[in-house]
């Protein structure tokens, strides 16, 4: 077999997919892959000459070089032949206890973090190493955005300045009825995933209908996800009979479950107040049989929970703990009127909470007690819900209001500092989502999940406190530079693996189909 031969042959594919028959466009690419390398192993039958002549194929035939990772050895599995090198700039690695490292060198081989240290001009750098020059910014781990309904893109600013249920019943659930479909989610979340990478969130925890195409999508865009299929007690878009959600939900896990590291699936029960009893408890013994988290919206309205205790006599944490619902899986998105007895009870339960202040505050849900439930011991994170009642998905936004309307509503100036929220979008994020063990922080062996902040600002200037500038000074397109699993997803404000023209032309035409509906 020539080189021509495997040049006409080869396609664009990621090592790190498991499927191919899980989801859509290119990804029956890997099948091509697959045979060059074993064509060519069987035609030379010589380790040694296969190792050897790996760097030079993979620069030739444009793949992956594993570095002998086929053949058992350890190695890369990045898709890039190269290392990448960030140097210069302050470092936030969001480890516990360690403070901000200047002027540091950053080593990502393959997916992961090789090495950090003291940049030293005079050392070697690694061969053919692609060096990212990071003097005047600041180095931290990629934002976890832990809540959010990602392809609700489409329906941004479709519905705003209404109550909630008025939002929710006679605007949204209609809207999603009609033009939900695959196309249009997996446009919509393209769309939503451009916005977060280009202001810096690496991580996303997305819960909605159409799931195959939104986890098609962060595939494509390169994002790391957990993506939970949508379940309701009622006709759902892509589920019209609701007694079929269940079986459509564990159907939804199973296909995703072996696809990629990057991608995770799991359930998103929508509410108390529309899921039943019996669809609560399938969902969560579905996601304990899969070792999975199950997201929820709880406690979002006063009006909510007065319903819940009016059907069950108990408010809805102790009605969840009752049913065997609050415990270490559970996910409890907005919290917003928890009671304290209720608080501990989810404490004690390690059940973990999402704060999604700027949603809340725009549908006048009202503020969650945030660091009152930080005091008890609760695990937060923070998200941005979805575009329709945000309305953007900017963490860095986020994590400035979480911190002054905390402030406000305890009238204590010292709650929710810096350092706290910027935990919350990063390491707490990753523990609250159960990926702690590779994101969240940047060290050695985590997997390479790094955005970069370009300090050269004017609203930047001058850095005494870098946890203070990024949360009270910086907001998302500040970001420079997004890597996520060691690839780099966007350089100097620029995207090197999508066209974000096509996609905001295809959802700017989706959009001309909704207005003519009048739904606005």
């Amino acid at each position: 077999m020539t080189l021509n031969m495997a040049k006409q042959a080869q396609r664009p594919c990621q090592s790190e997919r498991r499927s191919s028959g899980a989801a859509r466009g290119d990804y029956e690419a890997c099948v091509p892959y697959k045979k060059v390398w074993s064509l060519l192993v069987a035609a030379w039958k010589s380790t040694s000459l296969l190792l050897a002549m790996t760097p030079f194929l993979c620069r030739s035939l444009k793949l992956p070089d594993s570095g002998g990772a086929m053949l058992g050895q350890a190695g890369s599995s990045s898709g890039d032949c190269k290392d990448i090198i960030i140097e210069g700039g302050t470092l936030l690695s969001m480890v516990d206890g360690q403070l901000p490292l200047k002027n540091v060198s950053i080593v990502i081989r393959g997916e992961s973090i090789a090495d950090i240290r003291v940049r030293d001009p005079k050392s070697p750098r690694p061969r053919n190493a692609q060096i990212i020059d990071a003097r005047e910014t600041i180095i931290m781990p990629g934002l976890v955005n832990a809540h959010g309904h990602t392809a609700m893109t489409l329906f941004r600013g479709l519905a705003d300045d209404v109550p909630l249920k008025e939002w929710l019943f006679e605007k949204i659930f209609p809207a999603e009825a009609k033009h939900l479909k695959k196309e249009t989610v997996y446009w919509g979340s393209l769309l939503g995933c451009v916005e977060m990478i280009a202001s810096g969130t690496t991580t996303v925890s997305d819960g909605y209908f159409f799931q195959d195409a939104t986890a098609e999508a962060f595939d494509r865009a390169g994002m790391r996800a957990l993506v939970a299929q949508g379940v309701i007690d009622f006709p759902a878009p892509g589920v019209p009979d609701p007694r079929e959600n269940l079986k459509a939900g564990k159907g939804f896990i199973e296909k995703w479950l072996h696809f990629s590291d990057r991608i995770r699936p799991g359930l998103f029960c929508h509410s108390l107040t529309t899921c039943s009893e019996s669809t609560l408890r399938g969902a969560m013994e579905i996601s304990e049989e899969f070792s999975l988290p199950l997201q929820m919206h709880l406690s979002e309205t006063s009006q909510e929970v007065n319903e819940v205790f009016l059907n069950t006599g108990r408010r809805p944490a102790f009605y969840l703990h009752d049913i065997g619902v609050a415990n270490d899986h559970l996910i409890a998105v907005h919290a917003v009127h928890l009671d304290e007895p209720e608080m501990h009870l989810l404490a004690e339960r390690k059940t973990r909470i999402v704060h999604v202040p700027e949603s809340n505050m725009k549908l006048a849900s009202g503020a969650a007690k945030t660091s009152q439930m930080l005091k008890m011991g609760l695990k937060v994170a923070l998200g941005t819900d979805g575009c329709a009642s945000n309305n953007n998905l900017d963490l860095f936004q986020e994590m400035g209001t979480a911190a002054k309307l905390d402030k406000v509503f305890t009238s204590n100036p010292v709650n929710m500092d810096a350092a706290t929220v910027l935990k919350m979008a990063t390491v707490w994020g990753a523990e609250v989502l159960g990926l702690e063990r590779d994101i969240g922080t940047i060290e050695i062996g985590k997997k390479a999940d790094i955005i970069i902040i370009d300090l050269e600002k004017p609203h930047l200037v001058p850095l005494y406190n870098p946890f203070s500038t990024l949360v009270y000074s910086a907001n998302g397109a500040d970001v420079r530079d997004v890597i996520i699993n060691g690839r780099i997803l966007m350089r100097d404000r620029k995207f090197q693996t999508i066209d974000t023209d096509e996609i905001m032309a295809e959802v700017k035409s989706i959009s001309e189909r909704i207005k003519r509906t009048s739904l606005c």
